[in-house]
């Protein structure tokens, strides 16, 4: 499949974008299927790494462990390697390397505990306008550096939060420079005791009325196992994650610090996939406090 993939880092605001490429070479359907085979997809209940979550895939889905995700995303996709997840979910219904394939990365994020008491109150208008000032000032940098601009056009889902089942969902349009169709960030966070379990959609904004249609049973297949659960959090012992909702929304723990426009200037507009990891990120943030110092 012809493809481009760019994305902002996973820690920073998970935001992935998948216009089409014109000079990728494509998959033959034998090529395609023997590839396909070879990550072995599994389906059903599946136990996640770490022990902290499950997935209970209804036959519209299956499962890839973290080193099929890889194969797929470095050989499949062409994205360097190095990735760290939990795996991927694909639909059942379409080839990853075919025309309209589109896959959901798995993370986890550590950060502590996320009070939803804030839920009520976020203005997503609002906080829409401050995410795009931000990613403005983004652009004008990477302008600056000689890189294309990576617009935010607006909510493609708007943020919605369920109390009962502490999930939240959205989605993000995403429009650059170097790609030809806009491309879609689709995000799933289901808070736990300790952590975020992070969902998000790799595709691209033509994939949304699908992704659209099958992201609640995909939401429902989701869940903490027992003693890891939103309501087993006990305050007494566990560590609370220094930012709420809305943070989360617009880049957790990066965006509390304010280093979103910082962060986000930096990204260049590659031809396949990107997605830089936590500990690459995690050491260019402690060269950027030692230069500040």
């Amino acid at each position: 499949m012809n493809r481009t993939l760019l994305a902002l880092t996973l820690l920073l605001c998970s935001a992935f974008y998948h216009p089409a490429q014109a000079d990728a070479p494509a998959n033959t359907a034998a090529n395609s299927a023997e590839f396909l085979a070879a990550l072995n997809p599994q389906a059903g209940s599946i136990a996640l790494p770490g022990g902290v979550a499950k997935l209970n895939l209804p036959p519209e889905f299956t499962y890839l462990t973290p080193a099929a995700t890889e194969r797929l995303l470095v050989e499949g996709w062409g994205n360097p390697p190095g990735t760290q997840t939990l795996g991927m979910v694909i639909p059942t219904a379409v080839n990853p390397l075919e025309a309209g394939g589109w896959g959901v990365v798995i993370t986890y994020d550590a950060d502590g505990h996320i009070s939803d008491a804030d839920a009520d109150d976020i203005n997503y208008t609002d906080l829409l306008n401050d995410m795009q000032e931000d990613n403005a000032a983004a652009n004008e940098e990477r302008k600056k550096q000689g890189y294309g601009s990576m617009q935010l056009i607006g909510w493609a889902e708007a943020p919605r939060y369920d109390k009962s089942s502490h999930k939240f969902y959205w989605a993000k349009e995403f429009k650059t420079d170097q790609a030809g169709a806009n491309s879609l960030n689709y995000n799933i966070r289901v808070l736990g005791r300790t952590g975020v379990l992070v969902l998000n959609a790799v595709a691209s904004m033509d994939e949304m009325p699908t992704i659209r249609a099958q992201m609640p049973s995909l939401l429902a297949a989701t869940e903490f196992i027992k003693g890891n659960r939103y309501e087993d959090f006990d305050a007494n012992t566990d560590h609370v994650a220094e930012y709420g909702l809305a943070a989360l929304v617009a880049g957790g723990a990066a965006a509390k610090l304010g280093l979103f426009a910082k962060l986000a200037a930096l990204f260049i507009a590659f031809k396949k996939i990107i997605i830089v990891g936590a500990l690459a990120l995690g050491g260019f943030i402690m060269q950027l406090f030692s230069r500040k110092k």
